[in-house]
């Protein structure tokens, strides 16, 4: 029998003892596929290539993993190392593989910077927790996760055959990232060996001392361990409880922690309890506090010494009891009373819960338990088997974060949906307010682009002190996300003079109005509802970007109802979203002329052969009909609909200039119903769209964006008689 051979048949043995005949034959097949990719090939340690994945794959075994995640385990190093792409790992086994295998190799390319790659910002340990969360956020499945911790143990047991420089970097990233992620996710097997092989190779002259202290009484302890186990058994017996009890290792990086706080508060090696430590595993909650009761009642508790995670669990779900006593009144004793099922979540943390079906509801469910994972995790099922847990925790991780970098390598954590200028602001107040454009991996991109999660971002700024742009505060336009960045910019603006931030507030407002067509004779009025008592703070608090145009825009909407009618004996809604009052079933259309949107103002006319046509009630058209009694009261209606309406653009000629333009109103999911262009002499052109839109604040925040464009010199709304009439430079 050969040494693949017997290497293969071990690993299909452990997972035969809880998986399926067909899921062993995946996993079998992923083996023979490994095997052949990386035949010849070697480590650095002189063992063959194979033996990495095949040792990953064993790890996740004993964690009890699924088919799917030990073929990946086995494949993890393929696309990388060998000349077989991720495609065609993907079509031997599979999209689910291939998508677990294209993660790990994603968060194999994230690392903590070292120390001396490192700016002035953020503390090292916070940058550790933001790449924790990274490596979870990037996953789109918790089992690359799994994958890459054993990944990651395995290359610590075998961190010997690298120089020295490069075991500190390994174990340092290990001890701040891994270590603590196992942690997280409650896997105590895994996370007590990387912090112990982690400590060995960073620090092997603290791991010798450690480990001499601990050998030091090692016999006089097992045999003290020895002798409290057949007590401890000896009483439960007489109760009728049925209980595991074992002496429980200490390691050693633990040892150490316990050694420097003890230190810092003067006291001695000897006063650390849990080096002598007991662990009892019994079958149910109500056993655990009778256990208790057992072991107080035979040696007497250390005060202040009892902690219950079984009432108050740990962040990452581990439940236990834990008490110290002393042994015959001299020696101190840790000891942990847990069910079995704890023990369990203990030491393989999530990978376990798969093995338990929701409890009944007085104890909780799994989901209430688990305090931690309830907010990384969508429970979709009922822990039935490992199969439907793994499916179900697709991870919904930090789904409202993106991790970015840095140029120097820190790590930034902004909302999902943050611009290059939430970035900036988050940076520095300063980045923010000098920043002339972004380089997302080092290519240009607008300033509304949403970052994603490993980007890495660079900020171009400006030489001068030239602030922010007042565009910038636009919802309509997108530029920042963040409420820190938006108040930020308004601070920057609060600081001008005020005579300055009033005339700037009534060019706002003056151009949004005539963007829309709107007339508005009463600015006191509107003042006062928005709660400023004089008109002057109010164009004071548009000029600095307290009051947003698209607040405004959106109570204009809502003020601009039909006429008072007294006359109505009937409203019936139309298709077009018009309301006729006081006719019958008549055919209605919107005029041409005019263009009416929802919330204008509108009458309808009478033709002689085409129904009503519904104008705006300022339209020329209307405002000099001679025949005033073919005018009738119309009201938009409740139904859903889009209207047409025109816009004018004058902008200077470029190439590409038609295709922006369609491009923005495409995003906002607007059709265009046609458009002219007409080349002027002037090297500029007049574009004329008509578009079909929802209403006023969709219209409002289409101008805005297409008025942003580059070369674009001012939008309008194209009235009764043909002509725009807002000409404000952009």
């Amino acid at each position: 029998m050969t040494l693949e051979t017997s290497t293969k048949n071990a690993l299909l043995a452990r997972a035969a003892k809880y998986l399926p005949p067909e899921k062993v034959v995946l996993v079998s097949a992923a083996y023979d596929f490994a095997e052949h990719a990386h035949r010849g090939q070697q480590r650095a340690s002189g063992e063959p290539f194979l033996e990495h994945p095949f040792q990953v794959a064993c790890i996740l075994a004993e964690l009890q993993l699924d088919a799917t995640a030990l073929a990946a385990a086995l494949l993890h190093d393929v696309p990388e190392d060998t000349p077989i792409t991720l495609k065609q790992v993907g079509d031997a086994f599979g999209p689910d593989v291939a998508k677990l295998v294209d993660g790990v190799t994603k968060l194999g390319k994230l690392a903590l910077p070292e120390p001396q790659e490192r700016t002035k910002g953020a503390p090292r340990e916070q940058q550790a927790e933001n790449l924790r969360k990274m490596l979870v956020a990037m996953a789109e499945d918790l089992r690359v996760v799994f994958i890459k911790l054993a990944d990651r143990l395995h290359n610590m047991r075998t961190l010997d055959a690298l120089p020295a420089e490069k075991r500190a970097s390994v174990s340092r990233e290990t001890l701040e990232i891994y270590a603590p992620l196992a942690h997280r996710l409650g896997i105590w097997e895994l996370k007590w060996q990387l912090e112990d092989l982690g400590f060995r190779h960073l620090e092997p002259e603290k791991y010798r001392y450690i480990a001499q202290l601990v050998a030091g009484k090692r016999t006089e302890r097992e045999g003290l361990i020895a002798d409290m186990i057949t007590r401890i058994k000896s009483e439960f017996e007489k109760t009728g409880i049925d209980a595991d009890v074992s002496g429980r290792p200490k390691h050693l990086f633990s040892v150490q922690q316990k050694v420097e706080r003890y230190s810092a508060q003067g006291r001695r090696f000897n006063e650390i309890y849990d080096l002598l430590a007991m662990r009892v595993l019994v079958d149910n909650i109500g056993e655990c506090y009778h256990a208790l009761g057992i072991v107080h009642n035979i040696w007497h508790p250390i005060p202040s010494s009892f902690d219950d995670y079984i009432a108050t669990p740990k962040p990452n779900g581990y439940q236990s009891l834990h008490t110290a006593v002393l042994y015959n009144g001299t020696t101190p004793l840790e000891i942990q009373i847990r069910t079995r099922e704890m023990h369990s979540v203990a030491e393989y943390g999530v990978a376990a819960h798969w093995r338990y079906k929701e409890s009944d509801r007085k104890g909780g469910s799994t989901e209430e338990r688990i305090g931690w994972l309830r907010q990384l995790v969508d429970w979709h099922r009922e822990l039935a088997g490992a199969e439907e847990f793994l499916e179900s925790v697709k991870t919904d991780i930090f789904n409202d974060q993106v991790f970015v970098f840095t140029p120097k390598g820190e790590i930034k954590d902004l909302p999902r949906g943050a611009t290059p200028l939430d970035f900036a602001y988050r940076v520095h107040t300063e980045l923010g307010n000098r920043c002339l454009g972004a380089k997302i991996n080092s290519r240009l991109v607008s300033l509304d682009y949403q970052l994603k999660n490993g980007d890495v971002v660079e900020i171009i700024v400006s030489k001068k002190d030239k602030g922010p742009s007042r565009d910038w505060l636009s919802q309509n336009l997108g530029y920042v996300h963040t409420s820190h960045a938006r108040t930020k910019i308004r601070q920057y603006f609060k600081k001008q003079e005020r005579a300055e931030n009033i005339e700037r507030g009534r060019e706002m407002l003056d151009k949004e109005l005539k963007h829309l067509g709107i007339a508005l004779s009463n600015r006191e009025e509107l003042a006062r509802f928005f709660k400023f008592e004089s008109v002057d703070d109010f164009l004071a608090a548009i000029g600095y970007g307290d009051l947003s145009m698209q607040t405004i825009t959106l109570r204009l909407a809502q003020e601009r109802e039909p006429p008072h009618v007294t006359t109505a004996v009937a409203v019936k809604p139309i298709g077009n979203g018009v309301q006729v009052l006081g006719v019958g079933d008549l055919l209605t259309n919107l005029a041409g002329c005019c263009h009416p949107q929802p919330a204008d103002s509108i009458v309808g006319y009478v033709t002689r052969s085409r129904g009503i046509t519904v104008h705006r009630a300022d339209c020329y058209n209307i405002t000099h009909e001679d025949e005033k009694e073919r005018l009738v009261s119309v009201a938009w209606g409740r139904a859903e609909a889009s209207y047409p309406v025109a816009i004018q653009v004058e902008a200077w000629d470029r190439v590409g200039l038609v295709r922006d333009i369609s491009t923005i109103v495409a995003e906002e999911k607007i059709n265009i119903t046609s458009m002219t262009v007409t080349e002027n002499d002037d090297q500029t052109v007049s574009i004329t769209l008509t578009v079909q839109t929802t209403g006023i604040s969709q219209l409002s925040r289409l101008m805005s964006k297409v008025e942003s464009t580059g070369g674009v010199v001012t939008v309008s709304r194209i009235e009764a008689d043909g002509q725009g009439k807002s000409q404000n430079t952009a």
